[in-house]
Formats: structure tokens, sequence, C-alpha cells
């Protein structure tokens, strides 16, 4: 099935795509996943990597959780919570990259106009 170019996107996919950004864009989330990155972790032990109380890391899970993220599998007493949408690091990776090059930009142009 060929992926609509985004010029051509129906609205409503383009306020899906909006919704999955809207996602992103909380540094919480993104700590959250960067933990989640070497496996999977139950909320006691994302709330020791992360340091964030236990109802506002929830309210976070859940976010992740309903936007197709992350996955829920309880096992005894605990949940565990899973990255099942690997891309999600593609998009992070291509945001890093490009923010570093623009720091680095920035640097560069700050340093001449010392000079």
């Amino acid at each position: 099935m060929p992926t609509p170019k985004l010029s051509n996107a129906d609205p409503a996919i383009l306020a899906a795509v909006a919704d999955y950004f809207k996602v992103l864009s909380e540094v919480s989330r993104l700590q959250i996943l960067n933990h989640l990155r070497s496996g999977p972790m139950n909320v006691m032990e994302l709330s020791d990597a992360t340091g964030l109380g236990q109802a506002n890391l929830s309210k976070h899970l859940k976010v992740l959780t309903q936007a197709g993220i992350l996955s829920r599998s309880p096992k005894g007493t605990s949940a565990y919570y899973e990255i099942i949408d690997p891309v999600i690091f593609k998009f992070c990776e291509l945001a890093c990259d490009r923010i570093s090059e623009r720091v680095l930009q920035q640097a560069e142009s700050f340093s001449k106009l010392q000079a």
C-alpha cells in the first residue's frame, strides 16, 4: 500500500500525524522511551530510572500506550511496559541529529562573530 504524501494527505490523516507528534512533544515521555529502549520495565523501575513520581509516570505511560507506542503486559503484581513501535527511535534520532547540526552551526557562526 503506497504511503500518502503529506501534501496530498486527507486532513484527518494530518490531524492523526499531529496528535502522534504531540505525544512525543513531552520531555518526560521522551525520557521514558529512552529508558525503555534497553527493554521492558515496570512502573517502579521506570520511576527509579526517570525520577518521575508514580502518578505522573502512570499518566505518561497511558498516553504512550494509547498512542500505540508502548504495550502493557501484566506480570504478577506488576505491569511491564515495552516499546512496540521501534520506528519511534528513527524519529528521535532524526530530530537529535538535526538539532545537533543546528547547534553546531550556530556555535560556529557565533565563533566567527567573536573573531
